[in-house]
């Protein structure tokens, strides 16, 4: 991709610009122990990263009931976690401050606007956000398309003039579903998988910056 057509870039949030996935992987393992359920890091990578099972790799079937009691008991340690935990990944606001420089910023996140306002109410980074795609924006989440085709509606421009990054496969899929350019800064936690849909694969957001902005 010609950096000189970029106009906007979609970034993922967990994973890109803060290192939140802990947080949501311990939510998920002290809940599921609860029911005497042990995940591990790698199924979490398998169900959550690579894939958009979750839970459902466990209860395939559950009730409503069950579903809103486990989401509100996991909640409750997800944002407890993310108000005490170590999230910042050293570098990243200054490459958003250069980013914001020269391009629209737009956050395309599977992750639900609380704990997305809790995260950036710790990094201080909304206001380099034009504007933000959440969980309850979409009635799919990635890797549907529906996150980015929304945020190419919310970026009033072309495919052709956004990049997204991501950090895992599924984030992958779902930009090239919607026709977009993806490159990938794999995540702290990292989950593998076939990233082959992604025109790079980077070391860092740093490694982006240069590539984008010639620093």
């Amino acid at each position: 991709m010609e950096k000189t057509r970029i106009q906007t870039l979609l970034l993922d949030n967990d994973g890109v610009l803060v290192d939140t996935e802990k947080c949501y992987f311990e939510a998920n393992r002290r809940v599921l122990a609860e029911y005497d359920i042990t995940m591990n890091l790698e199924d979490y990578q398998e169900h959550f990263l690579r894939s958009s099972r979750g839970i459902h790799a466990w209860f395939p079937e559950m009730s409503a009931s069950f579903m809103s009691d486990f989401r509100e008991k996991r909640n409750k340690h997800h944002m407890e976690l993310l108000a005490k935990e170590p999230i910042t990944i050293p570098g990243v606001d200054k490459v958003l401050a250069d980013f914001s420089s020269r391009f629209r910023i737009g956050v395309v996140t599977s992750s639900e606007k609380k704990p997305f306002l809790r995260i950036h109410e710790r990094t201080g980074f909304l206001p380099f956000f034009d504007f933000v795609v959440c969980r309850e924006d979409v009635r799919f989440s990635k890797p549907h398309p529906e996150p980015y085709l929304k945020a190419l509606t919310m970026a009033g421009c072309p495919a052709e003039f956004c990049l997204v990054i991501e950090d895992a496969r599924r984030g992958v899929m779902a930009a090239q579903a919607a026709g977009l350019c993806c490159w990938v800064v794999p995540g702290p936690m990292g989950c593998g998988g076939d990233l082959s849909g992604a025109e790079r694969v980077l070391h860092s957001l740093e490694e982006a910056r240069s590539l984008l902005m010639d620093v």
